[in-house]
């Protein structure tokens, strides 16, 4: 049985494996790819980095985390606010509401900095009280208001764009589609195939969906450069309509990364097997794509998947308790190079058939079917029988082929002359 995961963060030593580098000694290297499908990749040092993500505004908000967008939203309102607060009661010191109550002041109720920022916020938010509000007498604070409310509208489809975008982002829908926590290797079809399993938990399923998978191993040389290479596996069905949980197949054939190694080898590797499902959500038309990978540790080898679906009268009934559960089979610990080499030289049954000779009566020389190209080359024998009278002229000649009805029965049958003289051919 498979064991089961949590996410874990960089730091985390359950991610870390003991691999060795080429001068042999070890190296503590973390998963490149997590169980929960995000990268362990950490990025310094990029250039013009802040410039990046102020150009691709829409995608930065949507990729930090909530609680640091709602501190922007909220910024970005309270800010407006107070700058157009500003304005409003500088256009009320120089029109000289203020100090002169009496004056025809460009906005009505506003004498002071605080009413400035309740109308600003007023205005910017369509409450309006009814105590303040705008006059004919200041065309410069109508232009103000004009402009505020343009602005308000960007801010408001902005948030509401971006706000959208994040409760539908793939990561969300990626996490009700899981892999098994384990991958195996078993025979299937007289073949050593490495499988894994993918299920869909909710009820809309996607549209349409292919599965990937790729070997990725990374060598520390002794200068500490790393060099990462990737090995794609061909996958048996990579077009799949995930309805049901459906375990992905890769034949460990001639061509594969894992074609000439054996268990012992496997526990010795330390690559990194990544798979993907990319699929279309059929509820928003969204395109997701949900990862995972398994170290050799997590690939058990002579374990097959349990089945978890079952057949009633109305419905197929999928039981995800069995999700991860595996079962042990007969596998042999041998490479599938070596275990194709021995199938080979592995002898083919003939297939003689052997009759019994009393199960099949003997034929007859006029019923019997005349032999096909094949069975000319066994010739039956021929005996010839001479039957003696007491006259010297009655003699006879009869010839009689008997056709053996075993290949290996050394037995001779004796012939036995036929008691009617009259079926015998006699010489005048």
């Amino acid at each position: 049985m498979c064991k089961q995961y949590t996410s874990v963060s960089p730091s985390d030593d359950t991610t870390a494996l003991s691999v060795k580098t080429e001068n042999g000694h070890k190296h503590k290297k973390y998963r490149y790819v997590r169980k929960e499908g995000s990268c362990n990749v950490l990025f310094r040092h990029v250039p013009e980095e802040w410039l990046l993500f102020v150009t691709d505004i829409f995608t930065t908000l949507v990729e930090i985390r909530w609680r640091v967008m709602f501190l922007i939203f909220a910024l970005s309102y309270i800010l407006s606010w107070l700058f157009f607060g500003i304005l409003f009661w500088v256009i009320a010191l120089a029109n000289g509401d203020v100090k002169d109550p009496t004056n025809d002041p460009c906005v009505y109720e506003v004498r002071s900095f605080t009413a400035a920022f309740l109308f600003s916020l007023e205005t910017q938010t369509t409450i309006g009280y009814g105590f303040r509000g705008m006059s004919e007498n200041c065309m410069v604070a109508i232009i103000i208001v004009t402009i505020q409310d343009v602005i308000s509208c960007f801010i408001d489809t902005f948030v509401i764009g971006i706000v959208v975008a994040k409760m539908a982002s793939a990561r969300k829908r990626a996490q009700t589609v899981g892999f098994s926590n384990c991958a195996v290797i078993n025979l299937r079809d007289s073949y050593l195939c490495l499988s894994w399993r993918v299920g869909d938990f909710r009820r809309h399923h996607m549209v349409e969906g292919t599965a990937r998978a790729q070997i990725v191993r990374s060598t520390v040389h002794t200068t500490g450069k790393v060099d990462v290479t990737y090995n794609d596996l061909v996958i048996q069905q990579s077009e799949i309509v995930l309805v049901t949980p459906t375990t992905i197949v890769h034949k460990i054939e001639p061509g594969s990364p894992l074609f000439k190694m054996s268990l012992e080898d496997l526990r010795k590797e330390d690559f990194e097997l990544v798979v993907s499902f990319t699929y279309t959500d059929d509820s928003t038309g969204i395109l997701h794509q949900t990862r995972t990978s398994y170290t050799p540790s997590e690939i058990l080898w002579g374990q097959l998947f349990q089945e978890m679906i079952r057949v009633s009268r109305r419905h197929y009934i999928v039981d995800y308790s069995m999700f991860h559960h595996t079962a042990k089979v007969l596998v042999p610990e041998v490479s599938a190079e070596e275990y194709e080499r021995k199938k080979q030289l592995r002898p083919s049954p003939r297939h003689t058939p052997r009759q019994s000779p009393r199960s099949s009566p003997r034929p007859s020389p006029r019923s019997s079917p005349r032999p096909n190209h094949h069975e000319q080359h066994l010739k039956p024998p021929t005996v010839t029988v001479e039957l003696v009278s007491d006259k010297s002229h009655e003699v006879a000649e009869m010839s009689e082929t008997i056709s053996s009805s075993h290949a290996g029965n050394q037995n001779q049958d004796t012939l036995k002359p036929p008691n009617d003289l009259t079926s015998l051919q006699e010489e005048p």
